[in-house]
């Protein structure tokens, strides 16, 4: 049997990941074995510039820690994963979607984003969204629209009473 100390550093991790996940709006497993530790850096610096975090952890600490949340992703879990959470639930995905274009080690295998589970095909779609300022310059662009529009509804209208004066 495990010596107490070993088991008290275990459930700290456990904790650990826990406050983690509860605290994340979102997080992504993927895999990267192949990165060489220059491009796990560079990994870590730009998730880091987005606001999200990376870090590895024991599989079996990463189950109990998600089954203690109801969260299920035994499948996923399995050879060596790394996990990135984020406070933004579309930044790290975005990050590591970028990254693994480049980089074909890196693979998203699933996330959990707002509180339910994201598989391949639901990251890649939520990667594929612009940036939170593309879409407020999309926002503004159509919110300008608008304003042009009804100036000159506005400009038509002023000229029509003034040909019927």
């Amino acid at each position: 049997m495990a010596n107490q100390k070993i088991l008290d550093q275990k459930q700290q991790i456990i904790d650990e990941i826990t406050n983690k996940v509860k605290d994340a709006a979102g997080f992504v497993v993927f895999e990267y074995h192949g990165l060489t530790v220059a491009e796990t850096n560079e990994l870590r610096r730009k998730l880091r510039e987005s606001g999200s975090e990376l870090k590895v952890y024991k599989n079996t600490l990463v189950r109990r820690a998600l089954n203690s949340l109801d969260i299920n992703l035994d499948e996923e879990l399995n050879g060596p994963k790394a996990i990135a959470f984020g406070t933004d639930a579309i930044a790290p995905i975005k990050t590591l979607s970028d990254f693994a274009k480049k980089h074909d080690a890196l693979v998203l295998k699933i996330g959990y984003v707002d509180g339910a589970i994201a598989d391949k095909d639901l990251l890649n779609t939520y990667a594929s969204i612009p940036s939170r300022e593309g879409l407020y310059t999309m926002f503004a662009g159509g919110l300008l629209e608008h304003v042009k529009n009804f100036a000159i509804c506005l400009d038509l209208h002023a000229k029509n009473l003034e040909e019927n004066k």
